[in-house]
């Protein structure tokens, strides 16, 4: 069974005082990704605060998840990485799509697998320092010697999985639905088989937001708003392979979907979700108890998924990695429970036995010195 690591991931509205400390937070308790957004007209950009993470931390991986080949000129891609590659010491990661907000908010549409492959290569080659060729001339990052970073890429669809399968060191699923994930796995795979790659050496990251508690019916109101976020790739989908071609599970509820606002993308509460029914909410995201959690997040381990990463914009945002941290990471990477258990549990034994012997004392002394006085006239 796979290994699996936790990630979080920002939508880049937050102030970078409180980020950076979620940032830090996360990190101490055991996440090993801290991810953001990149859609630089709905919210803030992300590379001068992937320059605070990284100088502030030591141990985490930072990148954007996901930015695209369109919005992103290749060779400032690759300087802005390459030069973030100094600063964390080799901690940056590349998430990449074809481009969803940051894409239609310009009034524009996603970009095509083709480019973005080809976007990847280039992206690795200036990064480690290699010559490319850009619109006919000679480009090369000779300062670059941080290494390059892993590429994970983004998808839903056939084309994409399998254009992940062919290129990508990590593939993004954005739900975490354990039916929809082993679907989507068999594209990864083909294309893995067609490129002549290790499918196993491909890591799966499974996101999607989360909500500790029993009552289910307001957990699900926290994060209605991701399955209404996935429907943007869902409606793309269908244009281009028909529902007969694809998992009910992943199709059907958009059928009453009215329309899409992009200034309300990511929103609890926002009247875009309003379609999203309940089995779906369900399905795509992680609610309920600890031991919900746990159960659904040893499903989607079981099918090789190695990195579960909290989509982490419905609330609470310290108390759900303080939770995280505490119950449900140690769960997963061996520590069934706090390693300083045993030595605090002798150590409450030593101080229960020195209690008793101080109470044996006092019981002692006592006796000695509270005798009850004679009985005299001024007591008679």
């Amino acid at each position: 069974m796979a290994k699996m690591d936790f990630g979080i991931t920002f939508k880049s509205d937050m102030d970078w005082r409180r980020e950076l400390k979620i940032v830090q937070q996360a990190e101490a308790v055991g996440f090993k990704y801290i991810w953001s957004f990149d859609s630089h007209v709905l919210w803030q950009s992300i590379f001068p605060r992937f320059a605070l993470w990284a100088y502030h931390t030591k141990k985490v991986h930072i990148g954007p998840l996901v930015t695209n080949p369109v919005v992103r000129d290749v060779t400032v891609c690759a300087s802005d990485f390459a030069t973030l590659q100094r600063i964390s010491g080799g901690r940056m990661e590349l998430g990449i799509g074809r481009g969803d907000s940051s894409r239609r908010r310009l009034g524009k549409p996603p970009t095509t697998m083709a480019h973005l492959e080809e976007f990847v290569e280039k992206f690795r080659k200036l990064t480690a320092g290699e010559h490319i060729d850009y619109d006919g001339a000679d480009v090369f990052l000779s300062w670059a010697d941080g290494g390059v970073p892993p590429v994970w890429v983004a998808g839903y669809g056939p084309i994409a999985l399998r254009s992940a399968g062919r290129i990508a060191d990590g593939v993004v699923l954005q739900f975490a639905d354990p039916h929809l994930i082993k679907w989507c796995l068999q594209f990864v795979k083909e294309g893995a088989e067609e490129a002549g790659r290790d499918f196993s050496q491909i890591k799966i990251m499974a996101c999607a937001p989360i909500w500790i508690s029993s009552d289910l019916e307001y957990a699900r109101e926290r994060v209605r708003w991701f399955p209404a976020l996935v429907s943007n790739h869902v409606v793309d989908l269908l244009k281009r392979y028909g529902k007969e071609n694809l998992p009910p599970e992943l199709v059907t509820y958009v059928e009453t979907r009215k329309g899409y606002d992009y200034l309300h993308h990511a929103e609890v509460g926002s009247s875009n979700a309003e379609f999203v029914p309940d089995e779906i909410v369900d399905r795509y995201c992680v609610i309920g108890t600890i031991k919900d959690h746990i159960a659904k997040l040893e499903e989607l381990q079981s099918l090789g998924v190695h990195q579960f990463n909290i989509y982490l914009m419905s609330g609470d945002e310290e108390k759900q990695v303080a939770a995280y941290g505490r119950y449900v990471i140690p769960h997963f990477n061996g520590k069934k429970s706090v390693r300083v258990a045993k030595p605090a549990a002798k150590q409450s034994a030593k101080a229960a036995k020195s209690a008793k012997a101080a109470k044996t004392t006092a019981k002692s002394k006592s006796k000695r010195t509270t005798r009850k006085p004679a009985r005299t006239a001024a007591t008679a």
